[in-house]
């Protein structure tokens, strides 16, 4: 059956030509990126997935393909067959990877017409999100999105071939499932088939997993689509996919050693970058202390410190009042930022930062509720602070020996309470890192977080929460506190962080139906409600469950940090936008009447 193509058959991709082809006749299939007429002979950049090649069409060559070719413009599809040819010396394209060589056309087949483009296809585009989102079958076709997608697939692959390897099984499990309380909302699915009920679309394949584990798999995985509906930033997404993985009879070590060689295998793949395996381990506790924040970027210094016990009886009432109230006193020593000069006077670079920067950072800690900012300049002869009178001599003298305090320096201090302080402070450093240029976009730092609270109290609802899930289990050291003393029970819950991004996170999960009941208890749910709500899992637990765990990777995030982008829609294809709409398709969409009696549904509009 004759088609379009004829006997015309792709041999090369457009990235593959190379010195050592010239003389070879080749066929190339794609897409007009640019057309150039010089003189009568027209020069085209043709593009496919695998990067670009010039081609001619040289009235020389062929007169009749030449004619032929004067219509086409950007984005035109074609199919071409002609004669690599090396470059003179002096039209060598260095910054291509073809630029030694061109293809002389002598056939050509045009594949499709294209309108203009709304936007050129190039990575420096300048057409907003919004317009690339809307016309994203346009947008995929620029080269930097066409590489994060290919190292995408590349990760799932080192992925699949790395757990394979080593004893585990893909296994899926249920995308319509049963609404159970996981920390998010979930998004619901009505049935057709059983009125007025719902189905729930998964926030994670927890429960599963843990079945699977009781089942005898021991070894489980999927790179899985999951659901939450959840209020977006650049590194969420309403549905996003998780490298998931469940093992048994396993402790934390083992769980950790083996997802950090996946790691360094996904980079080594993915590009190239020999990852230094183990990772330092720091405890929740640790990190609040060091750096404010469960997630620390370790690729910098400007550690917190915590100077209560000396400002606790102050002058400075703001400080002693937060101490007396059970707040703390932290502060940031950005080294060097305070000018070296003698004092109010200075100007020019010696100042160090100006008044009008210390302002933006304390507007940028009221964003994470910081009731204002204090700092101090450290000049050859004085303090240059507002607070600075407020304090003794031995309070200053204790002051600069803790913070190691020098000339040029630049101390900032929040009091408030321990939450608010320790966030606050935390952002401000990220902020200070990236103002003050102390973060490496190549250096690649992972941590593992260990030892993070069973529970947190919900001071809304009156009630304590669980800080991952409530299958955490404790530590075995802590179990004595699980009635007496809950808010210091600690959880055999980890983390994985990198570049001050949580890539993944997991536990040791409870296997004890005992222990899985007095944790429902502790948060509030009862026996009836537990039943109802986690029958299936308390029936499983009751049948023989070996100990097990797991982690769960957040794959759009981690690719994102492999391909150094800012935000997890440039590594997938067809994202939703900060208001969890697809501007492509125009969803969500209001459903028919017919639709909604079929499910017995009634939508009221809620009056403006």
């Amino acid at each position: 059956m004759a088609d379009l193509l004829g006997n015309m058959r792709k041999t090369h991709t457009c990235g593959d030509l190379r010195k050592s082809d010239v003389g070879k006749e080749v066929v190339l299939m794609g897409w007009v990126q640019r057309r150039r007429d010089h003189g009568g002979v027209i020069f085209v950049d043709f593009r496919d997935r695998a990067g670009l090649t010039q081609i001619v069409f040289n009235p020389e060559i062929s007169q009749s393909v030449h004619e032929k070719a004067q219509v086409i413009r950007s984005e035109f599809v074609l199919g071409v067959k002609g004669k690599v040819v090396a470059r003179p010396d002096d039209m060598v394209n260095k910054n291509m990877d073809t630029g030694e060589v061109e293809v002389f056309v002598n056939e050509l087949k045009i594949l499709s017409h294209a309108q203009t483009p709304i936007f050129q296809i190039e990575d420096r585009v300048e057409a907003s999100e919004i317009i690339r989102l809307q016309y994203r079958h346009l947008d995929l076709r620029r080269p930097q999105l066409q590489k994060n997608l290919i190292a995408r697939h590349t990760a799932g692959r080192a992925v699949r071939e790395y757990l394979n390897e080593r004893g585990f099984l893909d296994i899926e499990t249920p995308f319509l499932t049963k609404s159970t309380p996981e920390g998010a909302r979930d998004y619901l699915v009505p049935s057709r088939v059983n009125h007025g009920c719902f189905y729930a679309l998964p926030q994670s394949p927890q429960l599963f997993k843990q079945l699977l584990m009781i089942s005898g798999f021991e070894r489980y995985y999927q790179i899985v689509r999951c659901f939450r509906d959840e209020d977006l930033r650049a590194d969420r997404q309403p549905e996003f996919t998780q490298i998931d993985m469940e093992l048994s009879f396993v402790g934390e070590d083992d769980i950790m050693e083996i997802t950090e060689g996946l790691i360094k295998e996904v980079f080594k793949k993915v590009r190239n970058i020999d990852i230094e395996i183990p990772f330092e381990r720091i405890t929740y506790q640790e990190s609040m202390d060091r750096f404010g924040i469960d997630r620390p970027d370790m690729r910098f210094g400007l550690e917190l410190c915590d100077v209560s016990d000396i400002v606790k009886d102050a002058n400075f009432k703001v400080f002693a009042s937060a101490v007396k109230n059970g707040g703390i006193v932290k502060a940031i020593n950005a080294k060097g930022c305070g000018g070296a000069g003698g004092g109010a006077a200075d100007s020019g670079a010696n100042a160090g930062m100006t008044r009008k920067e210390i302002d933006e950072l304390t507007s940028f800690a009221a964003i994470y509720k910081a009731k204002g900012l204090a700092w101090i300049k450290v000049k050859e002869n004085e303090w240059q602070s507002p607070i600075a009178k407020f304090f003794t001599e031995d309070e200053k003298k204790a002051l600069k020996d803790r913070l190691n305090m020098e000339v040029g320096d630049l101390v900032f201090f929040i009091a408030d309470s321990v939450k608010i302080t320790n966030e606050a402070l935390g952002q401000l450093r990220n902020e200070l890192g990236r103002r003050l240029n102390l973060i490496d976009s190549n250096v690649y730092r992972f941590v593992w977080v260990t030892h993070f609270p069973l529970l947190e109290y919900d001071e809304t609802e009156k009630r304590y929460q669980a800080l991952h899930h409530p299958f955490t289990a404790p530590l075995e050291e802590d179990m004595d506190k699980l009635e007496s003393d809950p808010l210091n029970i600690r959880s055999r819950a980890y983390d994985m962080v990198l570049n001050g991004t949580e890539i993944g996170g997991g536990s040791i999960r409870i296997h004890s139906t005992e222990l899985q009941e007095r944790v429902f208890k502790l948060l509030g749910i009862g026996k009836e409600e537990a039943q109802e709500k986690f029958g299936f899992l308390l029936n499983a637990l009751a049948s023989g469950t070996p100990p097990h765990g797991g982690l769960a990777f957040g794959f759009d995030r981690l690719v994102m940090l492999l391909c150094q982008e800012d935000s997890i829609r440039d590594v997938i294809a067809f994202p939703k936008t900060q208001k969890a709409t697809c501007l492509l398709t125009d969803a969500p969409s209001v459903p028919t009447m017919a639709q909604l009696q079929e499910l017995s549904i009634k939508v009221s509009k809620l009056e403006e």
